[in-house]
């Protein structure tokens, strides 16, 4: 008998990471770190199930759960092989959905929820296949990646043809580079330290255990007072030594003439890049901030809301990074499209991290493009931030700077139940502790 998916079970989650101002930036001044968690049940007599999550910073978080909970009638009863056999398909489906893409099309609330919803099926698939994601998606074919991908806007810069002999390319010497994962890990560099509600003295302590930790870059937000910024880099670099790159986060909130006068006072300190200057929408703009502030570098991504952004600000020459996100696109899929265009295009891929299971899933999406698309960690981390793996199943785990290669089967996106009561919201008891202590 055919095993079939039976429904959705979400969760509103959230943790109060407001309290000691972890995540806080110059455009998110107290956030509370969410989830809005979703479980794809099937009726499978092992339990098999599928887990993903969108992550949020706090109120909304039950505007996005609705979301994801309204695509519930695209899984509920269909045959779970027919589903896994053709993800690139329920991608399409979804994502060309007439009703859904008034909502959007292709970004936002809608958007990410059709990424919760594919993110979960490819953690199905993994699971079934009783390997790690970043493995699952190893072991496909270039024409199967290939069909996962929906190219319709993508043709005036990367081809199926091209995709195909990207991935081509990259099946030479696979097998080595997976074990080279195995062995070494991958890449990390650190934003633990740098959260502006941060004291100078919480700020150079972190940083010199990132130093001690092995991490060869640490990450600070500016953008609130160039003063404070002036100020907290020097900190920062006495901390950390001459030998540690120092990347910043303005978090989108300059305009371009502002982002590049800070910028060029900022320049003395030699930052490595420097993170979403102005708003993600606004490729020329983008484009402007690199050429205004250069051979500073400028990276960006973790709220473009699709491929096709991503390929003007490649097109545009406005990015020297790009930074995907696993939650903010529609899922496996759309960051597929987006590791390919990186490699046409020449651009390192150094994914966002900076959220509630974010470092867990994402890690998956750099491992594959080392495997089987780029080939090489050359100028390529995956950001870490020392906040809520606990919550997890299948936790992140960096050493010595280097995120280790995920062995379990799956996404990694399988939270404990535990957290699910506890920090549930409004009921769960760190709310009504909360609450009590209020």
């Amino acid at each position: 008998m055919s095993v079939r998916i039976t429904g959705f079970e979400t969760f509103d989650v959230r943790f109060p990471t407001s309290r000691q101002l972890d995540g806080s930036d110059a455009m998110n001044p107290n956030p509370d770190y969410s989830s809005a968690y979703l479980i794809v049940r099937t009726d499978s007599a092992d339990g098999l199930a599928g887990y993903s999550y969108v992550f949020t910073i706090g109120r909304g978080n039950d505007i996005q759960l609705k979301a994801v909970q309204d695509l519930e009638p695209f899984l509920a009863g269909r045959e779970l092989d027919s589903v896994l056999s053709d993800l690139g398909g329920l991608s399409r489906q979804m994502i060309g959905d007439s009703p859904l893409r008034w909502l959007g099309p292709e970004c936002g609330v809608v958007h990410m929820a059709i990424g919760a919803v594919l993110n979960a099926c490819w953690d199905l698939a993994a699971r079934r296949a009783g390997l790690p994601l970043w493995l699952y998606l190893a072991t496909l074919s270039p024409e199967q990646i290939v069909d996962m991908v929906d190219f319709r806007y993508l043709a005036d810069a990367l081809t199926p043809d091209e995709a195909l002999a990207l991935l081509r390319r990259g099946a030479s010497g696979k097998a080595s580079r997976v074990a080279e994962l195995q062995r070494n890990g991958y890449p990390a560099y650190t934003t633990t330290p740098g959260w502006l509600g941060y004291s100078d003295a919480q700020l150079a302590e972190l940083c010199r255990a990132a130093v001690e930790a092995g991490f060869w870059q640490v990450k600070l937000k500016v953008g609130a007072s160039l003063s404070d910024d002036l100020r907290r880099l020097e900190v920062a670099r006495a901390a950390v030594g001459p030998d540690v790159a120092i990347a910043v986060d303005a978090n989108q909130v300059w305009d371009v003439p502002t982002a590049i006068s800070w910028m060029r006072a900022l320049a003395p300190f030699e930052p490595s890049w420097i993170e979403e200057p102005t708003a993600p929408d606004d490729i020329l703009g983008t484009a402007a901030i690199r050429r205004g502030i250069s051979p500073l570098r400028v990276a960006t991504g973790e709220h473009v809301a699709n491929r096709v952004i991503f390929k003007q600000l490649l097109q545009a020459q406005a990015i020297d990074v790009m930074q995907i996100d696993a939650c903010r696109v529609a899922g496996v899929n759309e960051n597929l499209a987006n590791l390919l265009l990186a490699a046409k295009f020449g651009v390192p891929v150094c994914p966002h991290a900076g959220g509630v299971g974010l470092c867990e899933i994402v890690r998956h999406l750099s491992m594959f493009d080392y495997v089987a698309v780029s080939g090489t960690m050359e100028g390529r981390s995956i950001e870490w931030i020392d906040h809520l793996h606990e919550h997890f199943l299948d936790p992140a785990v960096v050493l010595n700077g280097r995120y280790v290669a995920p062995s379990l089967p799956g996404a990694s996106t399988e939270m404990r139940a535990e957290s699910l009561v506890d920090y549930s919201f409004p009921s769960g008891a760190a709310w009504t502790a909360e609450i009590l202590r209020a």
